[in-house]
């Protein structure tokens, strides 16, 4: 495809407001509007899909948790994971969701293998799991055959948050994170992978990377 594939990394952001721009950016572009995909972290967040159950949601202590738009059920984002947002316009693309969601796994299982993780996917429950326990997370919302939200990669954060809920509803599920199975590289180099990786997947030609100050990491206040 000829339109570039337009590259924001964030950094360290809170969570609401990126969920708000991502909605205004969603709503607000046309049949001519460049994709893009944002990178970010977020500081200690828990956040609900749409159709997301309480039942799925223990003591959350003094840890937020946001109401979302977004398909699943609850997760939990923190510093040292990091969040792909892919904000395409799948008529386009031509591509369905489900394709979509399985390019996306297939991404961050290229990633991982390049660093000698070994990840899998499991029947029925959407993400990346490495011997049983779950590394990365996805859900989206598509409006207008556009797609916001994205996948959460566990990279080197405090897991403990994820035994206050059901992550993903997957009762019995237990997380696990990159730096338990390999070392961890150079933040920009694993996003730059994961860039390239998803790039190539889609198809475009050219991909345009705007990146600030982006610090990897967030103070543990919201």
């Amino acid at each position: 495809m000829s339109n570039p594939l337009d590259v924001h990394i964030l950094g360290c952001q809170s969570y609401h407001p990126i969920w708000q721009r991502m909605q205004a950016f969603t709503s607000e572009r046309d049949a001519t509007t460049d994709d893009q995909l944002w990178v970010a972290m977020h500081p200690a967040t828990f956040t609900q899909g749409q159709a997301g159950s309480a039942c799925h949601i223990g003591n959350l202590g003094d840890i937020p948790l946001v109401q979302t738009d977004r398909g699943g059920q609850v997760t939990y984002h923190a510093s040292g994971q990091l969040v792909f947002y892919p904000l395409i316009d799948l008529t386009r693309q031509k591509i369905g969701v489900k394709t979509f969601v399985q390019q996306l796994e297939q991404v961050t299982q290229q990633v991982l293998t390049q660093y000698g993780i070994t990840a899998c996917l499991l029947d029925g429950a959407p993400g990346l799991y490495v011997n049983g326990q779950k590394i990365a997370s996805l859900g989206l919302k598509v409006k207008r055959g556009c797609s916001y939200h994205g996948l959460a990669l566990n990279v080197s954060m405090d897991l403990e948050p994820f035994s206050r809920i059901t992550p993903c509803g997957l009762t019995g599920m237990t997380v696990t994170q990159w730096a338990n199975h390999a070392p961890v590289p150079d933040w920009n180099e694993i996003v730059q992978a994961w860039i390239d990786y998803f790039a190539q997947s889609l198809g475009y030609q050219t991909t345009i990377i705007h990146q600030q100050e982006a610090s990897w990491h967030c103070q543990t206040s919201p």
